[in-house]
């Protein structure tokens, strides 16, 4: 007999697989994000999660980033709730779901990475697409340690 938290963990597992496996989800990907609704107070929005598919289309993938995350996800409106305020909510939820499918950082894809790295000093775009070796510090040679920066996100 499983427990909840260990089913949410197998959803959220078997989320990120699908992803991956079924979406081609990988570090570099530009995720869409679309506002479905706000509050009269400002303080919660859905917003909806769109990937590219392999024939030019884009598709909605908000359920599945839902599980991903371990967001709540509205039927109605369709899309992910975000509460709160004062940030890009959009970026904030391609940024979660980058951090869930890359919790270990990702190998540097080259002129177009995302990672945060490169605006804060590391100009190298070296692309190295495997884990690295660790160095004697444990420092790997163009890993990224945040995950949350693999992904791309713009608003439609």
């Amino acid at each position: 007999m499983t427990t909840k938290a260990q089913q949410r963990a197998n959803e959220k597992a078997e989320a990120i697989r699908i992803l991956r496996e079924d979406y081609k989800i990988a570090p570099g990907t530009r995720l869409a994000t679309v506002l479905r609704h706000c509050s009269r107070s400002g303080m919660l929005r859905v917003i909806s999660v769109l990937a590219p598919t392999t024939d030019g289309d884009i598709t909605d993938i908000s359920p599945i980033v839902a599980r991903a995350t371990g967001s709540t996800f509205d039927r109605d409106r369709w899309g992910i709730k975000m509460g709160g305020c004062g940030m890009d909510m959009g970026h904030a939820i391609v940024y979660n779901l980058g951090y869930a499918m890359f919790p270990n950082g990702f190998g540097c894809i080259g002129p177009k990475c995302p990672s945060n790295d490169h605006s804060n000093g590391d100009r190298d775009y070296t692309p190295h697409p495997g884990c690295g070796t660790p160095d004697a510090r444990g420092h790997r040679d163009h890993w990224h340690a945040s995950g949350g920066y693999a992904l791309r996100q713009y608003w439609i």
